[in-house]
C-alpha cells in the first residue's frame, strides 16, 4: 500500500502535504480502499475556517458516507471542485488528481501531532492485523 513520504497523515486517514504555511489535504489510499468506489464529494468553499480534527466535508461511496477532519486549524484557500465531475480520482489518485481542499495552515504547531510516513505505516499495519 502507498504511503507517500513526504506527507503527514492522521488517524483518520487524512494526509497533508505542506508548502510553507499552506497544506493540501485529501484521504490516503488505504481509506479509499475501504469507502470502495467513490461516487460524491462535499467540500466547504473557499474561506471556511476548519478547526483541527473538525469536519471539514464528507465523501460518500458506494459503500457508506464518511466525514473528512481536517488535521490543522486554518482557512480553505482552494477547493478541488473538479471532485464533482470525477469523484472517481480520490480512488485512482488519493494523493494527486484526488486531492480535496488546500488550507492556509493558522499554526505550525499542529503538524507536530500529526503522524509520519513510519507512524502512519505502523498504524496501518496494527489495523490490519
Amino acid at each position: 500500500m502507498e504511503i507517500p513520504q513526504d506527507l503527514l497523515y492522521t488517524p483518520e486517514h487524512e494526509w497533508i502535504r505542506v508548502d510553507g504555511n499552506r497544506g493540501e489535504v485529501g484521504i490516503t489510499h488505504f481509506a479509499q480502499d475501504q469507502l470502495g468506489d467513490v461516487v460524491f464529494v462535499e467540500i466547504p468553499k473557499e474561506g471556511t475556517a476548519l478547526e483541527k480534527e473538525g469536519a471539514f466535508g464528507v465523501v460518500e461511496s458506494v459503500k457508506t458516507v464518511s466525514d473528512l477532519y481536517s488535521p490543522v486549524n486554518g482557512n480553505v484557500v482552494k477547493g478541488n471542485q473538479d471532485l464533482e465531475a470525477h469523484p472517481e480520482w480520490v480512488n485512482e489518485e488519493p494523493y494527486g488528481k484526488g486531492w480535496m481542499i488546500q488550507i492556509e495552515i493558522k499554526d505550525p504547531k499542529d503538524l507536530e501531532t500529526l503522524m509520519s510516513p513510519e507512524q502512519y505505516a505502523e498504524r496501518l499495519k496494527q489495523e490490519m492485523e
